[in-house]
């Protein structure tokens, strides 16, 4: 508890051993302390972000690879289905179609 010192004002205010005394420097140091502390936690949120960000990154680029291969194999079945051999045994086996003899056949010029 603080005693009354014999330096006291008559309206009984107490003087502490060490009097509290705000000045324009502690006002400045008040206030780059709080930015230190804004700027650490702009760190630690923009370190989180770019982290989760990454992982979601990360997680695209498989989904892009697996998709890749599934692209791959519907090209390779689309070249097999469409070759030209498979495309007139199914014109000759399931429409009955074939190719016309040099007697049916005519040359038109323009």
């Amino acid at each position: 508890m603080a005693e009354r010192t014999p330096g006291s004002t008559s309206r009984g205010q107490w003087q502490w051993p060490f009097r509290l005394r705000l000045t324009f420097i502690h006002g400045v140091i008040l206030l780059l302390l709080l930015l230190v502390i804004l700027s650490a936690l702009g760190v630690i949120s923009t370190a989180y972000h770019t982290r989760s960000q990454y992982a979601r990154l990360q997680t695209m680029e498989q989904r892009h690879d697996q998709l890749q291969t599934v692209w791959s194999r519907l090209l390779l079945e689309e070249s097999t289905w469409s070759t030209p051999s498979r495309i007139e045994n199914l014109a000759r086996d399931r429409l009955e179609m074939h190719v016309p003899d040099v007697h049916h056949t005519r040359v038109m010029r323009p």
